[in-house]
């Protein structure tokens, strides 16, 4: 009997897309009343006539997912043009051979900093999107320090995600989901702090446990296959001339300049009450710029001839392309539901079977629902808007209150956010690192159910206490 092979991520989620289409046909349509703000007001849904997706919307939908991701697919090629120039340079490759021979022997002090790192950006501005640009430049580092990909995969989308997960002033996910909640940003941030410190350290801890497991025995690595490991498991060298030259400093202090001003450049400082810090609101039209520019500049800088510089560019961008129809697809999925008139039905079943519950038992269904409606709509800024003001007015049924309905709404987005095959982050991450999707599950769902408990538990205690 041939062995079963996983699927692409471009197959999982073209399923996906066909499924959510034969629903629009079972599952009655719906929608709800929206006030001005564009918030859907409780009590209001009315079903609507059927609009199936036929295989003509099924065909439409991964296209028209990417026109209206095409923002975040243009900074992707633009991620991968400019480190395609960084590339031409030679200088990640000094850097990398530097960074090797500075930690030989302290390699796992990598994970909890960068965790940490990833995790902070989480946690304060809903880092997500934005560590695509991080996993080209983790992978090799991580891989010559002997450890998998799943590893350095798992320290980027991890330390992120438990960031969000435990999100403490994130405007896309707790601030949005404050405002039309109607309560103050800083109600529950205690619990949501708790949630954030431990969930990052039992992250860690399991991190590193699996990646020097694989250190010391790399057959034991989730990416082995009969003795035979597959080609982004083999320890990468450097090779060729890995010399620190002046130039090649000079284009490594550039490169983490970028980075750094696309980090700044994204944290909402007025959000969060900071005014003595200019507020840039880029978003990925401003940082694909960002990326195109720093290519040109480090380029010219390191002198590098004008075709070299286009060259490094395109192909660069080349070898993203995938993940940007990978981005596409994913969104397709919403498209679907949208216009079927899938979403507004799911979130009335949710308003009607969470109505008239005890307080303990409304947080645990309230967290299940949270998981499903997560799947479905992996975006932690429309899934606020889309839910919490009806969520909101049902908690007050039933005595809970409304910050542990935006903790229960952000937790549970954050875990099913690690996983779903419906997130642009998740399924691109996996297809930069080549880590197939069957083996990441396999990696990461003993660490899911142990969030899953302690979120639940600390939110049952804050309610309780």
């Amino acid at each position: 009997m041939k062995r079963f092979k996983m699927p692409t991520a471009y197959t999982i989620l073209l399923a996906i897309i066909i499924v959510m289409a034969v629903l629009t046909f079972v599952l009655p349509a719906g929608q709800y009343q929206y006030t001005d703000e564009g918030q859907p007001i409780a009590g209001t849904y009315e079903e609507i006539p059927s609009n199936g997706q036929g295989p003509g919307a099924v065909v439409l939908a991964p296209l028209q997912g990417l026109y209206e991701a095409i923002e975040i697919a243009v900074f992707i090629l633009t991620v991968g043009g400019f480190l395609g120039v960084m590339g031409k340079t030679g200088a990640i490759d000094a850097g990398i051979a530097a960074i090797i021979v500075r930690l030989k022997g302290r390699e796992k002090l990598l994970i909890p900093i960068l965790m940490c790192a990833f995790a902070l950006g989480g946690t304060t501005f809903g880092m997500a999107e934005e560590t695509i640009a991080f996993y080209p430049l983790l992978l090799p580092i991580m891989l010559s320090a002997g450890y998998d990909a799943i590893t350095a995969v798992a320290v980027i989308l991890l330390g992120a995600g438990v960031g969000v997960l435990g999100s403490t002033v994130n405007p896309f996910a707790t601030g949005i989901a404050s405002g039309f909640a109607g309560i103050s940003l800083g109600q529950g941030m205690v619990l949501r702090l708790i949630i954030l410190v431990v969930c990052l350290v039992v992250a860690i801890l399991f991190v590193m446990s699996y990646g020097e497991r694989v250190r010391a025995h790399p057959e034991l690595s989730l990416l082995r296959r009969r003795g035979h490991p597959p080609e982004q498991f083999v320890t990468q060298q450097t090779g060729g001339d890995t010399a620190m030259t002046p130039r090649r400093k000079v284009a490594l202090i550039l490169f983490a300049l970028t980075f750094a001003v696309m980090i700044y450049g994204v944290i909402p400082f007025s959000d969060v009450g900071i005014t003595i810090l200019p507020t840039f609101g880029w978003w990925f039209l401003e940082l694909s710029a960002l990326f195109w520019v720093a290519s040109v500049v480090i380029g010219l800088i390191y002198r590098l001839p004008e075709l070299d510089i286009v060259d490094g560019f395109v192909n660069g961008a080349g070898e993203l392309l995938g993940v940007s129809f990978i981005i596409g697809i994913s969104r397709g999925i919403t498209v679907v539901m949208n216009n079927g008139g899938l979403t507004d039905t799911i979130l009335h079943w949710g308003e009607q079977s969470l109505t008239g519950m005890g307080s303990v038992p409304f947080i645990l269904v309230s967290y299940v629902i949270y998981l499903v409606l997560s799947f479905l709509i992996p975006s932690t800024s429309g899934l606020a808007t889309l839910s919490m003001p009806v969520m909101a007015p049902l908690a007050d049924f039933s005595g809970v209150g409304r910050d542990l309905i935006i903790t229960a709404f952000q937790s549970a987005s954050g875990l099913v956010n690690l996983v779903t095959p419906t997130s642009a982050v998740v399924m691109g991450a996996l297809a930069i690192g080549r880590v197939p999707y069957n083996q990441w599950l396999k990696f990461v769902w003993k660490l899911l159910a142990v969030f899953l408990l302690l979120s639940l538990l600390l939110m049952v205690a804050q309610q309780l206490l």
